[in-house]
């Protein structure tokens, strides 16, 4: 009952949160430089002022600001997000066809920096005096203070161009015809470097926060009694350390699992991987404001949704927390 009626406090904030996001986005795209139909004119050689009063009568930019906003918002209730400018598609189908790539990429992108993270930063965490435990804060650093386009480009460099080893782009191999199983395997070698690269930066946060939070729950109370109990130090690290030290790594975690979504930007365009991330990139340059809309409107959707379940888990992992909205 107290989690039901979290949820659903949780969703009506969410559905304001959504309306303000979506004004926001309106108007900052009416603020953005570059006229749509003036790109399409460009493109059809026919950028004559007849022509560009057809197109922006065609895609509604010829109604006042009020009119087309009324317009947008009153089509997003119904789930209508208009039409692509420039490839006459609606945008609804164009990102649901795009979002599985980029949920697969974020999600295993996300678990493998969560779950490296924590053990690479319980390792530091348990070997805080000697010389491994500083060599794996060192790595960290580096992920960390390492550009995220530098480090796809040489992954594709190293691992593609010289050894050979994954392919360098795509989410299979176009013309193979791999059907069942194969085409599982197909995709996860194509999913192996966008994937690390994206999770290298997460998992350098993660093993950071995860060797604080421990280090600082070693020196709880509970912790001195469960050894004055004479409990073997393992059991100390893992049931009561590494338990409580779990709390704000989850807060954190729920909070970048949204960002993963805007960090997939560079990678799926290194990687050209067909997700969202490059369908924004490509809307950009093409000044589709449609599907730049979208788009927006699905990655803060997206954000509110892991913020729920972020807030779920939280109260799972520590009975503590009542179930307040």
């Amino acid at each position: 009952m107290v989690y039901a009626r979290l949820i659903v406090m949780r969703l009506l904030k969410a559905v304001i949160v959504l309306f303000l996001i979506v004004i926001f986005n309106f108007f900052l795209i009416q603020m953005a430089p570059g006229d749509p139909a003036a790109i399409l004119a460009g493109e059809a050689g026919a950028a004559d002022q007849e022509f560009l009063n057809q197109l922006r009568e065609r895609f509604g930019l010829d109604q006042p600001m009020y009119v087309q906003l009324w317009r947008y918002v009153s089509g997003i209730a119904m789930l209508d997000f208009g039409y692509s400018y420039r490839l006459g598609v609606p945008v609804f189908d164009l990102i649901m066809d795009r979002l599985p790539a980029t949920l697969l990429l974020t999600g295993t992108a996300f678990v493998l920096s969560l779950v490296l993270g924590i053990v690479a930063g319980s390792m530091a965490a348990a070997r805080v005096k000697k010389p491994s435990g500083s060599l794996i804060m060192a790595l960290a650093l580096v992920f960390y203070a390492t550009p995220l386009f530098w480090v796809a480009l040489m992954s594709v460099v190293v691992f593609s161009v010289y050894l050979g080893w994954l392919p360098a782009y795509g989410l299979y191999t176009v013309g193979a015809g791999h059907t069942g199983f194969a085409l599982v395997l197909d995709v996860a070698k194509h999913l192996i470097l966008p994937a690390t690269t994206l999770a290298l930066f997460f998992m350098a946060i993660y093993t950071r926060m995860t060797r604080t939070s421990m280090l600082d729950a070693a020196q709880q109370d509970f912790v001195k009694t469960a050894r004055a109990k004479g409990l073997k130090p393992s059991v100390i690290q893992r049931r009561h350390i590494l338990r409580n030290a779990l709390l704000p790594i989850i807060t954190l975690a729920g909070l970048q699992a949204g960002q993963m979504v805007g960090g997939a930007i560079l990678t799926e365009t290194v990687f050209a991987w067909p997700g969202i991330g490059r369908l924004m990139f490509e809307a950009l340059q093409q000044r589709d404001y449609n599907l730049l809309l979208g788009i927006f409107f699905f990655s803060a959707a997206l954000v509110i949704v892991f913020n729920i379940l972020t807030d779920l888990v939280y109260r799972l992992a520590d009975p503590r927390i009542k179930g307040a909205s």
